[in-house]
């Protein structure tokens, strides 16, 4: 079973994984990090988007071999290491951009992404960014309006 070095949520890890194993299974299995949920195994539903190199992946049409040597972000490496919510977490929570939640670290990832890319996006921009997330609950109004909510409170930390 081969080796693989990648650093997960900032941490330096080296796993055994078949060559066969999907991100998303590493992700939950061994490294035990549920927050990335295991949706439609297709690459439909964004449940499992997380950042590798801080590009949006949905983790069950990747390889985990193919994120060796990568750096991969999960919903979990958001949060500060005392437990301090993201702004993208936190603006989710005060948005209500979430009911069931199956979705939301999917959506928040995908957030993410592109915050990083476009701090200061238009409703249009963040509803096509996340046309590739399923949500069945919300309607995406609370979504949107959470993501622009972490753009300004992100960017008012950066000023």
């Amino acid at each position: 079973m081969p080796q693989l070095n990648l650093t997960v949520n900032g941490r330096a890890m080296v796993v055994d994984a078949e060559p066969s194993t999907l991100l998303v299974d590493l992700l939950r299995g061994p490294l035990a990090l549920t927050g990335t949920h295991q949706g439609c195994d297709t690459g439909q539903c964004g449940a499992c988007t997380v950042l590798v190199d801080g590009q949006s992946v949905k983790a069950c049409s990747m390889l985990a071999v193919q994120a060796a040597g990568c750096a991969v972000t999960t919903v979990e490496g958001l949060a500060a290491a005392d437990g301090t919510l993201h702004p993208i977490q936190q603006a989710f929570v005060n948005c209500h951009g979430l009911q069931c939640g199956f979705c939301t670290p999917g959506m928040m990832m995908t957030a993410a992404c592109l915050l990083s890319r476009n701090p200061r996006p238009s409703d249009g921009e963040v509803a096509e960014a996340l046309e590739g997330n399923l949500c069945r609950c919300t309607g995406y109004v609370n979504i949107v309006a959470a993501v622009q909510q972490a753009a300004t409170t992100m960017a008012g930390a950066q000023a």
